[in-house]
């Protein structure tokens, strides 16, 4: 056969194969996701973006788009997955390198062991910034990967240049109790269909973990005191699991902090009104 068209011939089931692979990344939904919303992206499960690292018991899924000054981000818990940052991922490829990270027991990351814990997580965190770069990054985090941010950064402060915290505030236990209602966790079927597809798990035994574990937490003065970076601490003016009085407490508790309240949006303020959260966050992240 003339090696051109073997040339020719390769080339072409390569591309059939690009083809084939782009086919099956379906667009992925957040939980509860309106109709309107269409995430072009199927982040949280991008083949062509994703990779693994080994952080203690659990390998953990992470995915990098772009270039330039380095930024984690961290989604929430429970219900929260990757592609519910889809937001903050889409603006801010443009001018960073964005390392958007499934934390253990969500999407495509493996659960480990129990009992959960933010200084796992932290570890988690840790491993897969040093399987990408040796700068100094900025992270971002929500609700519960604020919290594993602000963990991150009380034990490894060499590794955080400044950190955006939303929906996450002073915790102690007692302070609040959390039931988790598995009935309506699960009535958004297509959500969990989506999820049992990338990472089938122990759902009932890490939601009860976790509660266990939202319940015992603590993340109050002595981790607040500890970090040293810049912190941007955001907050729907009325977000119910993190409740106004208790994000205050933290930003006065944190050393060098900056504090915004974004009026009449509730905990996942960036789905109600992005544009006054990216108003806040831009200015910060560039400055």
């Amino acid at each position: 056969m003339n090696k051109y068209l073997k040339i020719l011939i390769f080339s072409f089931l390569i591309s059939q194969s690009a083809i084939s692979i782009a086919l099956c990344q379906q667009p992925l939904r957040r939980a509860f996701q309106p109709e309107n919303v269409v995430n072009k992206i199927p982040y949280g499960n991008n083949t062509s973006a994703g990779k693994y690292v080994q952080a203690g018991d659990a390998k953990i899924y992470y995915e990098v788009y772009g270039t330039g000054q380095p930024i984690v981000i961290l989604h929430g818990g429970i219900l929260g997955s990757t592609i519910e940052m889809a937001p903050f991922i889409d603006s801010l490829r443009k001018d960073h390198q964005v390392i958007a990270i499934s934390t253990r027991g969500h999407g495509k990351s493996e659960m480990g062991q129990f009992p959960i814990t933010y200084d796992k997580k932290a570890d988690d965190i840790a491993a897969v910034i040093n399987a990408v770069t040796s700068q100094k990054v900025m992270v971002l985090g929500f609700s519960d990967g604020a919290y594993s941010a602000y963990k991150l950064a009380a034990k490894y402060p060499e590794k955080i240049s400044k950190m955006i915290a939303i929906g996450a505030g002073e915790q102690i236990p007692g302070l609040r109790s959390i039931n988790f209602d598995h009935k309506m966790l699960l009535s958004d079927k297509a959500y969990w269909k989506q999820q049992n597809e990338l990472m089938p798990e122990r759902l009932e035994d890490f939601w009860n973990a976790m509660q266990e574990f939202y319940n015992g937490m603590t993340a109050s003065k002595e981790l607040f005191n500890a970090i040293q970076c810049p912190v941007l601490v955001l907050s729907g003016e009325l977000d119910r699991n993190a409740p106004l009085m208790t994000v205050i407490s933290a930003y006065q508790m944190i050393p060098n902090a900056q504090l915004s309240i974004i009026p009449n949006t509730g905990h996942v303020c960036f789905h109600e009104n992005i544009e006054a959260v990216w108003a806040a966050v831009k200015p910060f992240v560039n400055e």
